[in-house]
């Protein structure tokens, strides 16, 4: 049993983010809570009734079930569309109310029929009563305004009560489906709306995380092209205005067009080497500069981040290459993980560096399938410095995500003396 249970958590429960997660969590427990007061308010207390009762009991107690069990499984398969239409991803179907409603009026006249027979104590009617106000409250408290959902509840309320009145002709019945009545109309509300609202706020922040992962990418990428277009709009102006002063004494047969085309060859290649800075800064990051970026980026995120980092004493390479490494950790915990914790570690010892990116989310490879991100291209990248990279799932309930990069100080050491 526990194999499969493993495989559904690595499957369906850690494939999912974090605020996926506590919706999956919310409905299960909705389904659950729908099916816990028809079984502890309607089953349970009415089969003494029926075992015992008179024959009149058991011929509605039985359809009374049997409806509760329909309003249940009537409820279970809207809920999902109810909470989709009260977070505005999409409207509820035309004529969804329906059926519930109709289910409803069946078992209010089925448990208004038990109470005129005598065919249940006082306690278990108003408890069956609830129980079966429950089902539809649910649905019909996500789907309408406040305002609404309380007046017709109060409406709903005096028609219980004249009609459970007519069999129960006392103040304390009528007392009780008040009671009752009331109870299952604030629940429903509490329960299942509050629990609602706290998944849209938990979307909103979602979303708003989303949103700062992709405008740190973004603002990396207006880096970049800002650098180049500093480095190549002028070279660029110059070389085109050359060419053309060129073009224009070679028609004219003037020596100094050869002149004028060398200096745009020269310019090209001072083009090209600049070109190659930029490119060069880009990848070889600096260390230390990506450690506290990292940092600051996780932070706005929300994500708490911890480093511990020895960055003396490092050849260059070694540095742009685990630079580039914490990089791409920070893009890969905020774009694919649900991290709320994460640890880097850089330490230094019997002639390695080695580092360490662990967090307690799920983080996927976000593009291996590439040279130039993911971890493939994190393997390419430290195996020119004679370094690896280990990355998986850690912990006792592999809940952690780890990625190590370790290279051998010497190696590198040799081959650039």
């Amino acid at each position: 049993m526990v194999g499969p249970i493993r495989r559904w958590q690595q499957r369906h429960w850690r494939e999912r983010g974090k605020a996926d997660r506590v919706e999956l969590y919310t409905v299960v427990t909705w389904y659950v809570t729908t099916w816990f007061f028809i079984l502890s308010w309607l089953m349970l207390p009415l089969t003494p009734s029926l075992v015992h009762g008179r024959p009149a009991a058991l011929l509605l107690g039985v359809p009374l079930i049997l409806v509760a069990a329909a309003q249940c499984a009537a409820a279970n398969r809207l809920t999902r569309p109810a909470l989709d239409h009260y977070l505005g991803r999409s409207r509820l179907p035309a004529g969804a109310h329906r059926v519930p409603a109709v289910l409803l009026g069946l078992a209010v006249a089925l448990v208004v029929a038990l109470a005129a027979v005598r065919g249940a104590d006082r306690p278990t009617i108003r408890l069956a009563l609830g129980a079966a106000l429950l089902p539809y409250g649910m649905l019909y408290g996500l789907t309408v305004p406040v305002r609404v959902y309380l007046r017709n509840a109060a409406v709903l309320a005096a028609l219980l009560m004249a009609a459970v009145g007519v069999a129960d002709r006392s103040v304390a019945g009528l007392a009780g489906t008040a009671a009752i009545t009331a109870f299952m109309t604030v629940f429903a509300l509490v329960a299942y709306r509050c629990g609602s609202w706290t998944l849209s706020v938990l979307w909103e922040a979602e979303r708003a995380r989303e949103t700062e992962a992709r405008l740190a990418v973004a603002e990396e990428r207006l880096r970049f092209g800002r650098d180049l277009h500093d480095v190549l709009g002028r070279n660029l102006s110059v070389i085109s205005l050359k060419s053309e002063l060129a073009v224009q004494l070679a028609r004219r047969g003037r020596p100094e067009a050869v002149e004028q085309m060398i200096e745009v060859q020269r310019i090209a290649q001072e083009t090209q080497r600049e070109v190659r800075a930029v490119v060069r800064g880009y990848r070889e990051a600096d260390l230390a500069a990506e450690l506290a970026g990292a940092q600051g980026v996780l932070a706005a995120a929300g994500i708490d981040c911890e480093v511990r980092a020895e960055t003396g004493g490092l050849p260059a390479e070694v540095r742009s290459a685990l630079g580039w490494v914490v990089r791409e950790a920070a893009t890969n915990v905020l774009r694919h993980g649900d991290a709320s914790r994460c640890l880097v570690g850089l330490t230094v010892r019997e002639g390695r560096a080695v580092l360490t990116v662990e967090n307690d989310g799920a983080v996927t490879d976000g593009g291996s399938g590439g040279g130039g991100s993911g971890l493939a291209g994190l393997r390419e990248r430290l195996a020119a410095v004679g370094g690896t990279l280990e990355a998986d799932h850690t912990g006792p309930d592999r809940d952690r995500f780890r990625l190590v990069a370790d290279i051998p100080l010497t190696t590198v050491r040799g081959a650039t003396s």
